[in-house]
């Protein structure tokens, strides 16, 4: 049962702006006798959540990789015609940019980023700042960039946000759609460059950690297989459920979800003994 907890926990919260991290961090520490998770686990949720993020965005995925083939090479119907073979070689460039941004700062503070996550209470404060980046950008009215009119400073701010992101609290694809909402992109482009973004991003974490490993643990397969079940399934729902909210609705319910849920946070755990 905390397998399958876990695991909707991380496929709801990961593609939705709302901060995995920040749900991994504080719901364990406001339920007494919730078991840690060990690492292998932790491992399988984002491995789960990476399937259902790559399975929604396969045709998106599709299309960039048909790019990179050479131009003799048939397009196939991802690739319109040669602009937009050009267009999707520039988002693999971006995202290539972006990545080594968020790596590299990610490997360089990984120690003072890893001693936040034992703080439930610094987690909970920074999902009102999450909130806030959320109600920003739906203020911002000017959105008419598509992916075709990104460029290479889009790249390098989304990637250094992606980095700050690593803050637990600080959700991942909330601030790099608000960021990419602050650029002027179109709330879907910003999104969907978002979770292109993650792909390597949770792919790198995945093969990170499981180099910290030494062998799978024994007779933990169905609590396993359960934790990455419910992450692949709720993180493609998620998904569907956030691309149908983000053109009509926005991003302002999952702000004040976020300042809800932080408050309420830091509320109950300053009354706890």
């Amino acid at each position: 049962m905390e397998a399958v907890i876990l695991g909707v926990i991380q496929g709801f919260t990961e593609p939705l702006p709302v901060s995995s991290s920040a749900h991994l961090v504080i719901i364990p520490a406001l339920i007494r006798g919730f078991t840690e998770p060990g690492v292998f686990f932790d491992v399988i949720l984002h491995l789960g959540t990476l399937v259902g993020i790559v399975f929604f965005l396969r045709r998106d995925i599709a299309g960039l990789f048909t790019s990179l083939m050479p131009a003799q090479w048939p397009s196939g119907p991802a690739i319109a015609d040669g602009e937009e073979r050009k267009t999707n070689r520039r988002i693999v460039l971006l995202i290539v940019v972006a990545t080594a941004v968020t790596g590299t700062i990610g490997i360089l503070f990984k120690e003072r980023i890893e001693g936040l996550f034992q703080s439930p209470e610094k987690t909970a404060f920074m999902l009102l700042v999450t909130g806030l980046l959320l109600f920003l950008s739906d203020r911002i009215k000017k959105t008419d960039r598509n992916k075709s009119d990104m460029n290479l400073t889009d790249g390098i701010i989304l990637g250094l946000v992606q980095a700050a992101a690593l803050i637990p609290g600080i959700s991942r694809s909330g601030s790099t759609i608000a960021f990419g909402i602050f650029r002027g992109l179109k709330r879907e482009t910003a999104a969907r460059f978002s979770f292109l973004l993650s792909v390597p991003a949770i792919a790198g974490a995945v093969i990170l950690k499981t180099a910290d490993l030494t062998h799978l643990p024994p007779g933990d397969l169905p609590i396993l297989g359960a934790g990455f079940l419910s992450a692949a399934v709720t993180g493609f729902l998620a998904l569907k459920i956030l691309f149908a909210m983000i053109g009509r609705t926005g991003l302002g319910v999952f702000a004040y979800y976020c300042w809800f849920a932080g408050t309420a946070a830091l509320i109950v755990l300053g009354l706890q003994p």
